[in-house]
Parts: C-alpha cells; structure tokens; sequence
C-alpha cells in the first residue's frame, strides 16, 4: 500500500492517496496570521482506519515545520485531532 501525502497550495488542502487513489483531505483557509482547518473528509470506502487523522498530523507537522502560522481548528474532527494530542496544543489560536 503506497502512501503519498501533499500539500495542493492552489485547493488551500491536503491531501492523501493511497495507490493514486484520493483518500483523505483537510481542506484550510488562511486569516492573515492564522489557517483555519474548515474540512477534512476521508473516501468512505477508507473510513474507520485512521486516514483523516494521518493526513491531519501531515498537514499540522508542515504548518510547524514551514509558517509561523497558528491553527484555528473549526473542523470537529481537526478539532478532535488535537484533544488528542494534547503536545501539539502550542500551534493553536484562538482566531
């Protein structure tokens, strides 16, 4: 199973395929000094086996790696992500 994850600038969205095939995406917006995470989706055929929360971890390792930008989690699963990883909590905002 080959993974692949990117980060699609133009869509303002992140993305993972596995075999080519789209399989979970956490759409964004930026607000001057913060991105706000609106969306994530995972392809029903894949639900239930952690792919949203795979590309989310992608997505939140590249804003800390490449910006200085805050998160500002308005998706219930983002949201989600982050209780759960409480370690992370240094990359949120509150808008």
């Amino acid at each position: 199973m080959s993974r692949e994850f990117s980060h699609d600038r133009d869509a303002q969205r992140y993305v993972l395929r596995i075999d080519g095939e789209l399989t979970a995406v956490a759409d964004y917006r930026i607000n001057g000094r913060s991105i706000s995470f609106t969306h994530t989706f995972t392809n029903p055929a894949r639900r239930g086996k952690g792919f949203a929360a795979e590309v989310v971890g992608f997505a939140m390792n590249d804003v800390e790696a490449t910006t200085t930008l805050r998160v500002v989690p308005m998706c219930w699963y983002v949201a989600k992500w982050f209780d759960a990883h409480p370690e992370r909590s240094a990359l949120l905002t509150r808008g």
